[in-house]
């Protein structure tokens, strides 16, 4: 690995620009930065969700796995041409997606995020996550951005979906049903 940082600060940011892993500088605003701030984001929300006390062993290695993810994601796009993730990343969602989901009832409404604690922060971070995903979709607009990125985002906010249900039945709360219409008065 390349040398530490032994200074926080540097100052060099306080024109308003960053530098990429290429060395390159760019507006702190630009597509790119937004994109990998936003994967960043992202895993800070699947940390909220990892310190929830006692969730289950198989969720905390899952997350943990993914946190890794998201810094080998979060290093890809910050290198421009780069390419850290590919479809075995996309593969290992999936299959752990449908390991979590195929003990689930089936949904036949959507519901509310919530259900504890542990799992309205996994809604959170599936929120958070798809705006992840958005952002690399804007992103690709204008520069070349490898297509397993956005597959990734767009598996793990299905599976951290899967898992708010997963954590919700944990905590022993319940998945409030969205109820059309609802007089709300």
């Amino acid at each position: 690995m390349g040398h530490r940082l032994s200074r926080i600060y540097t100052r060099t940011g306080d024109d308003g620009t960053t530098g990429l892993g290429d060395g390159t500088r760019v507006p702190k605003d630009d597509l790119r930065v937004e994109a990998f701030g936003t994967v960043d984001e992202a895993n800070s929300t699947v940390g909220m969700v990892l310190a929830v006390p006692e969730l289950p062993d198989s969720i905390v290695e899952c997350l943990t796995r993914v946190q890794h993810d998201l810094f080998d994601l979060g290093g890809e796009l910050c290198i421009p041409g780069y390419t850290a993730i590919t479809p075995a990343y996309v593969a290992r969602l999936e299959r752990e997606l449908d390991d979590f989901n195929e003990p689930l009832p089936p949904l036949k409404d959507f519901i509310l995020p919530g259900g504890g604690p542990g799992a309205a922060a996994c809604h959170l971070a599936r929120t958070v996550t798809r705006r992840a995903e958005r952002r690399v979709w804007t992103l690709a607009q204008r520069d070349d951005v490898n297509p397993e990125a956005s597959r990734y985002l767009n598996r793990l906010s299905d599976l951290l979906f899967v898992l708010a249900r997963v954590i919700a039945r944990h905590e022993q709360g319940s998945e409030v049903l969205w109820q059309k219409g609802l007089n709300r008065d």
